[in-house]
């Protein structure tokens, strides 16, 4: 078992054709993942990487029974790929794409909740569980099997957290990228429960960032009702107020969103504190055999 996505995931990759689809289609062939369809409108009959491509994503779930979408399709035209999808009947989309504009997001949201479909981003590297499937532009090098949940807001961070895991000797389950857009299809409220209740995880790294209030929501959820151990790092503790950094999310207004005031709600809910990255595997690795022994 893993979250979401697992050996039985087909993807269709929406924007196949463009560099990005093309470039990250090969990788997760590399990763394992069966990559079974693209889709790029009036360009179906051709193939890109050994999949086919079709005019449309109906016809690539028809014919190749995809049930995962991974969306590089530019921002003005995201909205209509992801209804697309939803409308074919794939119920997980993984959008790569960033500068998807508030308002379309918030319909897409609406509209895929709905029909019962789940998005993974915008602005986010993906999802990716090793030895079974990657849906997204993780880089592959990075993981190897265990039993580790990541949960996180950046992307960057994501590589360099599940790298120094890997190098700790420690494996992952499930790594799922939030994305860092104020507004996202999966939130950390949401993926926690997955995570609960998936028996090959035993530890959770918690990664956040400053803006919103995300991680103090997770806070509340892992209080209430997450019972593994969590590690948790929140980035921008040294981001002056009213500054937007990187992420279009990760700005702090009126004192509120900031890292210190994350850091204490998920001290509170009885998460172990990170204050740099590179401490995270010796804590998690901790909390590993602390959980083994009980």
């Amino acid at each position: 078992m893993s979250v979401l996505v697992d050996a039985g995931t087909k993807v269709v990759v929406q924007g196949i054709t463009g560099h990005q689809g093309t470039v990250h289609a090969r990788q997760m062939k590399l990763f394992g993942t069966p990559v079974v369809a693209g889709s790029t409108p009036g360009k179906g009959g051709s193939t890109v990487e050994g999949v086919p491509v079709f005019d449309s994503v109906a016809e690539a779930v028809e014919r190749t029974g995809a049930n995962a979408a991974c969306i590089f399709v530019p921002a003005p035209f995201a909205r209509d790929a992801y209804i697309e999808s939803v409308d074919a009947g794939i119920p997980l989309a993984v959008i790569v794409t960033e500068h998807i504009p508030f308002h379309d997001m918030l319909s897409m949201y609406h509209y895929g909740r709905a029909r019962g479909a789940r998005i993974i981003g915008p602005n986010c590297p993906g999802i990716a569980s090793p030895g079974k499937a990657k849906v997204g532009i993780i880089p592959n090098v990075v993981f190897h099997p265990g039993r580790v949940g990541v949960i996180s807001r950046s992307g960057t961070l994501t590589y360099e957290i599940v790298s120094g895991l890997k190098e700790h000797g420690l494996g992952q389950s499930t790594c799922l990228g939030l994305g860092g857009d104020p507004v996202v299809g999966t939130s950390f409220v949401d993926a926690l429960p997955l995570f609960e209740a998936d028996p090959e995880t035993d530890v959770l790294v918690l990664v956040g960032e400053i803006g919103g209030t995300a991680e103090e929501d997770a806070a509340a959820e892992i209080r209430r009702h997450f019972t593994k151990p969590v590690v948790a790092y929140v980035a921008g503790r040294s981001a002056p107020p009213g500054k937007r950094m990187g992420h279009a999310g990760a700005i702090i207004a009126r004192g509120k969103g900031t890292a210190e005031s994350k850091l204490n709600a998920l001290r509170e809910a009885g998460a172990e504190i990170a204050r740099f990255p590179y401490e995270i595997p010796e804590i998690a690795a901790r909390l590993q055999k602390e959980r083994a022994r009980r």
